[in-house]
Formats: structure tokens, C-alpha cells, sequence
């Protein structure tokens, strides 16, 4: 990956999401499935201008779908990020 702004694509808010930023300093981003942790990294830092302790990844099987056929498509994989941000550190979202 070469862009950084390609890298991360969105920010997933949610109740787990939310629950995270308040007690363990983390936020959760959906991010490119060729994206490695050091470019993860390397993203939130320059986009966010935070400092990043750790980060985890998980990735996700697109979920079957079926419409109105017997075959099944599917939804796209996709990979989420956890980041951590050192004490002291925060993103602002709104």
C-alpha cells in the first residue's frame, strides 16, 4: 500500500466501538485487506496526528446473501482494525 488515505476507510461506530474509546483508549476502523499493522499504523498517525501504542487486526468473511434464487452471492470481506493510542492521546470524530 503506498496511499494512506486508501489504507483506512471508514470508522466504525458502535455501542463495542464506543464502549472501547471510553475505557481503553481504542478505536475501530475498517481498513483495506492488504493493509499490514505498520501501515495501519502509519495512516492514523499522519491523517490523525496521534501517537498509536498497538494495533490489532481481524479479518471477516463476507456473509452469504440470497435473493430470490437458489444460489448464494455473498457480501465483500473485509478487515477491521483496532487501533490504541498512547495516554494522553485522542481523536476527535466530530
Amino acid at each position: 500500500m503506498k496511499d494512506i488515505y486508501r489504507v483506512i476507510q471508514t470508522i466504525k461506530l458502535t455501542e463495542k466501538s464506543a464502549m472501547l474509546q471510553e475505557t481503553a483508549n481504542s478505536y475501530v476502523f475498517k481498513v483495506d485487506r492488504r493493509a499490514n499493522k505498520l501501515e495501519i499504523k502509519q495512516a492514523v498517525e499522519t491523517i490523525f496526528g496521534a501517537k498509536v501504542a498497538s494495533v490489532n487486526t481481524c479479518n471477516y468473511l463476507g456473509k452469504k446473501r440470497r435473493e430470490r434464487r437458489s444460489d448464494f452471492g455473498r457480501t465483500p470481506h473485509w478487515k477491521k482494525a483496532i487501533v490504541r493510542l498512547k495516554d494522553g492521546e485522542s481523536i476527535d470524530l466530530v
